[in-house]
């Protein structure tokens, strides 16, 4: 088989693909990019809502498709419209240095809030308030891997399908319901009506982790609140919660960073659900 007929980095396709690095048109087509053999892999699998795919596009570079052939073809078999094109014009849509050869358009996928809720979750992550999308998609990996049920990011927080935020998530971002644009405070309340804990996230918390773990608190239903990266949660968002947590520091370090907490956190309260589950 002969070499595949590039793209043209003028082509209406690119153009719609490289305009959804801005927010705005994100959220008028509803779609977003996914790059890399992980994501896109991720976005094939991913059953999407009322039978519509979530892939829409895939754009990759000749020797990616043979690499990642599986993947391509998978993405063929979905309906989602392959193109070939240059290192060039994928490292402009992605607006990366060194893209990774794959490239997919997707469908928004987050959640309903209220869906989050019927599904009587047992341990979620409430972003409040962040606004680094990189921390954003971190802590979106990181509830993934403690087994979260579920994401809010509230409407203080950033844009879930910032690039950066969804290349941070590893894939994740398809992996568990993402609430978005909730206001702090329905959030909490919420969640609260269905039985779930409410615990703020704060280095200067009146209860210590270790001590919340001792006590045997930590087993039932939870929802951690994580704040901003710079200064913390507001004095009204800790007021929301039952409890306002730190992380002890056994060491000389001044602080954790906001990925690394929320990793702390999610981990210690899936620890002590198992445990009680096991009783």
């Amino acid at each position: 088989m002969g070499t595949p007929e590039l793209i043209s980095p003028r082509s209406p396709r690119v153009t719609a693909a490289r305009r959804l690095a801005k927010r705005a048109f994100r959220g008028k087509e509803r779609r977003f990019i996914a790059e890399g053999p992980q994501a896109v892999r991720e976005a094939v699998a991913h059953p999407g809502e009322g039978g519509e795919p979530t892939l829409t596009e895939l754009f990759t570079t000749v020797e990616a498709a043979e690499r990642y052939e599986d993947i391509v073809d998978a993405a063929r078999a979905t309906g989602a419209r392959v193109h070939y094109a240059p290192d060039t014009v994928l490292a402009d849509v992605s607006q990366t240095v060194t893209p990774q050869g794959l490239l997919g358009v997707c469908r928004f996928l987050d959640s309903p809030f209220e869906d989050i809720l019927r599904a009587r979750p047992r341990l979620v992550a409430v972003l409040a308030h962040v606004r680094d999308p990189g921390n954003a998609g971190t802590v979106l990996r990181c509830a993934d891997a403690a087994g979260a049920d579920a994401v809010v990011l509230t409407d203080a927080s950033v844009d879930l399908y910032n690039p950066k935020s969804v290349r941070a998530s590893a894939g994740s971002l398809f992996h568990l319901p993402v609430a978005v644009g909730v206001p702090v405070e329905q959030a909490v309340r919420g969640l609260q009506d269905e039985g779930v804990r409410i615990l703020a996230a704060d280095g200067a918390g009146e209860n210590d982790l270790d001590d919340e773990l001792d006590a045997d608190t930590m087993g039932g239903p939870t929802a951690w609140i994580f704040g901003n990266e710079a200064w913390g949660l507001p004095q009204e968002t800790r007021a929301l919660a039952d409890a306002v947590v730190r992380v002890p520091i056994h060491g000389k370090a001044e602080s954790l960073n906001l990925a690394t907490a929320a990793a702390v956190c999610l981990y210690a309260s899936a620890r002590a659900q198992r445990v009680l589950r096991a009783r």
